[in-house]
């Protein structure tokens, strides 16, 4: 009897435990997902571990082509260690041929090709910090309301070429059209003119997530400011690779892709 009572107060544990872990978003492919655990707590995703906000927050986000499983390790303050195995939806992508751009940015030469490879790094470097903000806990809001002209993880073939997936979503509108933080953090890179991008604006949003607008016609915000929800940042450009004017919104884990519109509301009509 006393062992299956203890058997009992064990399982009963573990059970709390478990449920102690909180999490929302979903589990898909781009997804972002949001944590919660008790004060303490050690969490531990893909050999990494995660920083945990003073309220017990973290973030992790997945990958366009994320594996079909994901795992969560926690260790709680009194050494108890879990894993707690995801399912992660695969999904499809759409295949887009764009053509008009500038073929200069479809097949630039040696010099161009550094260009870009250094402005991409400058890029990286913005994206890689983990810093201490909780931002990303927000509900996010659209930086700006108009059509969508395209979506997350589609591939384009560029004047007939094909070029690696897109990895934003893309919000056609004029030239100059305001667009706004979908949520609050600090500039980590304002870049006015890159070869590929245009007008590039970085805000980290805490523990390694970030949002890149490019394409802009004019960044209103500087290196090291704090941005809050809702404030004026930049103006909607046609600048470097671009075909027509409208803004490209993009979200990054550390170096992981995630999907913009799955952090926001449906976009209004």
């Amino acid at each position: 009897m006393l062992q299956k009572t203890a058997a009992f107060v064990v399982f009963l544990f573990a059970s709390m435990a478990a449920s102690a872990l909180e999490l929302k978003g979903d589990w898909q492919q781009g997804g972002v997902i949001v944590g919660k655990v008790p004060q303490g707590t050690l969490v531990e995703y893909r050999g990494k571990k995660l920083q945990i906000s003073p309220a017990g927050e973290f973030v992790i986000g997945l990958g366009r082509d994320a594996a079909r499983h994901a795992k969560i390790i926690t260790i709680s303050s009194d050494g108890l260690r879990q894993e707690h195995e995801f399912a992660v939806k695969q999904r499809t992508y759409n295949i887009q041929k764009v053509t008009g751009v500038p073929q200069r940015t479809v097949d630039p030469d040696p010099a161009q090709v550094e260009r870009a490879k250094r402005e991409a790094q400058m890029s990286a470097d913005a994206r890689k910090g983990d810093l201490p903000l909780t931002f990303f806990a927000q509900k996010f809001i659209w930086p700006l309301i108009g059509p969508i002209s395209g979506v997350y993880g589609s591939q384009r073939f560029y004047n007939g070429v094909p070029n690696s997936p897109h990895y934003g979503v893309d919000i056609a509108k004029p030239v100059g059209t305001l667009v706004k933080a979908p949520a609050g953090g600090v500039v980590t890179l304002v870049h006015p003119d890159m070869f590929f991008s245009g007008g590039t604006l970085i805000i980290d949003h805490g523990h390694g997530l970030s949002s890149t607008f490019i394409h802009l016609s004019e960044v209103l915000v500087k290196k090291g400011d704090a941005i809050t929800q809702g404030q004026i940042i930049a103006k909607v450009g046609k600048t470097g690779r671009a075909t027509g004017p409208h803004l490209d919104w993009r979200m990054n884990w550390f170096e992981e892709r995630v999907d913009p519109q799955l952090l926001v509301e449906p976009m209004p009509e």
